[in-house]
């Protein structure tokens, strides 16, 4: 096996690694405000998962790819810069997800909060607005 191959898959790896550790960690805590810390970190173990699978498999199909520049550290930082480029798009769609997850769970806490404290209200002013019987008088015949 070639040794760029190799060095590109180890550092394509290991950049995938550690951006998957910073959405983990960020947005765990991201999605805190919106849901019980055991809740937040579920779902953020299933999207940092999802989001290791794609890149990764973006990865493998990038290290397939033949460069030539004429020298294998060009060859490597070439493919290196298509899976920057390639991880800044994941990251970008696993926040963009993250921030719509986030603001639905938000919408719902504060319809439900907004529908019991009408509850409440209702029950409060239940007795002030009994319907009222006007006695209506029958016109001369």
């Amino acid at each position: 096996m070639d040794d760029s191959y190799v060095t590109f898959l180890v550092l394509g790896v290991l950049l995938v690694a550690v951006d998957g550790q910073l959405i983990y960690h960020s947005g765990q805590r991201y999605l805190r405000k919106a849901y019980e810390p055991a809740e937040a970190a579920a779902m953020m173990r299933l999207a940092t998962v999802l989001f290791h699978l794609v890149v990764l498999g973006l990865l493998a199909l990038v290290s397939i790819i033949d460069v030539h520049t004429g020298d294998p550290v060009k060859d490597v930082v070439v493919k290196l810069g298509v899976v920057l480029l390639l991880l800044a798009l994941c990251h970008a769609v696993t926040m963009a997800i993250l921030s719509r997850i986030r603001e639905r769970q938000l919408q719902r806490q504060l319809a439900d909060e907004m529908a019991e404290e009408h509850r409440i209200y209702e029950e409060r002013h239940s007795h002030i607005a009994e319907p009222q019987v006007i006695e209506q008088r029958q016109p001369y015949s």
